[in-house]
């Protein structure tokens, strides 16, 4: 595979609703509560899935209700399947696909999620040593998500990310090497609710952590390894997020933070954050 310039801005690795059959509209379940205003089971198409496969409320869903839907991302799982695994033909026109396709899709979101992360990690110049083995893993994982429906569903996620996660691993170690000072470990920690404003968190890892409803204002998490931290309702207002290792767009999206939280490229402000 020759070198490129970024693998995390790669297009296929960002989520392309135009191309998809809204299969998160309808391959997924979700149930009434503070994320969802109503029940809805797996496979059945949410109500305000359009004919054209978009959403009717997509600019207005945490006004709707549906604030769980902006805290999703498939990684690009939802074109893949729609255009490579069933080579373009939706479960509207092809109803006799639809229960396999519905069945895919969560298997290839996460080995996407898991490409996104083998992504990151392969542009992490600090992280070279591991990059032979990380482009090993990035090409065998892209070439599952285009298999067969068949062999998609045989797949043992759990035991690829086993695998794979130790390369994620080595290569935050080495990024993180070269943050000076002694950094703070959080990994696994639960955090619910702590107190940390100002704290200096940079290089620390944060894998796994809770960060749930926390006070991280005005914190420095420059090149902290945040891959997995739950981050729903986490104060990153005036926070430098900077470099910050494995961040997703769905953290953020969950996160509170304002126009002085720094955020890494190529990463988006969410809209709903204060001015």
């Amino acid at each position: 595979m020759p070198e490129r310039t970024s693998y995390a801005a790669d297009p296929d690795l960002q989520a392309d609703c135009g191309s998809c059959f809204g299969l998160c509209c309808v391959a997924l379940p979700f149930s009434r509560s503070s994320d969802f205003p109503v029940d809805k089971s797996a496979g059945t198409p949410c109500g305000n899935l359009q004919e054209d496969f978009r959403c009717g409320i997509h600019e207005r869903l945490r006004d709707k209700g549906y604030s769980g839907c902006t805290v999703f991302d498939c990684f690009g799982a939802g074109q893949k399947v729609s255009q490579v695994t069933f080579k373009g033909v939706s479960w509207r026109e092809a109803p006799d696909s639809a229960r396999a396709m519905y069945e895919v899709f969560p298997v290839v979101r996460q080995l996407q999620e898991l490409l996104k992360y083998t992504a990151q990690a392969l542009d992490l110049p600090s992280a070279r040593p591991a990059h032979r083995d990380l482009r090993r893993a990035y090409e065998q994982i892209d070439a599952l998500t285009r298999d067969t429906a068949e062999t998609l569903l045989t797949v043992d996620v759990d035991a690829l990310r086993s695998a794979v996660n130790p390369l994620l691993l080595r290569a935050s170690e080495l990024a993180r090497a070269a943050v000076p000072g002694r950094k703070k470990n959080h990994r696994g920690a639960s955090l619910i609710g702590s107190r940390l404003r100002g704290a200096n968190l940079r290089g620390a890892s944060m894998r796994g952590a809770l960060l749930i409803a926390a006070d991280l204002s005005d914190a420095d998490l420059r090149d902290a390894d945040l891959i997995g931290a739950d981050m729903r309702d986490t104060n990153l207002c005036g926070a430098d997020l900077r470099g910050a290792l494995f961040l997703t767009q769905p953290q953020l999206n969950a996160a509170k933070g304002d126009a002085r939280t720094k955020i890494p490229h190529p990463l988006k402000r969410p809209s709903h954050w204060a001015a």
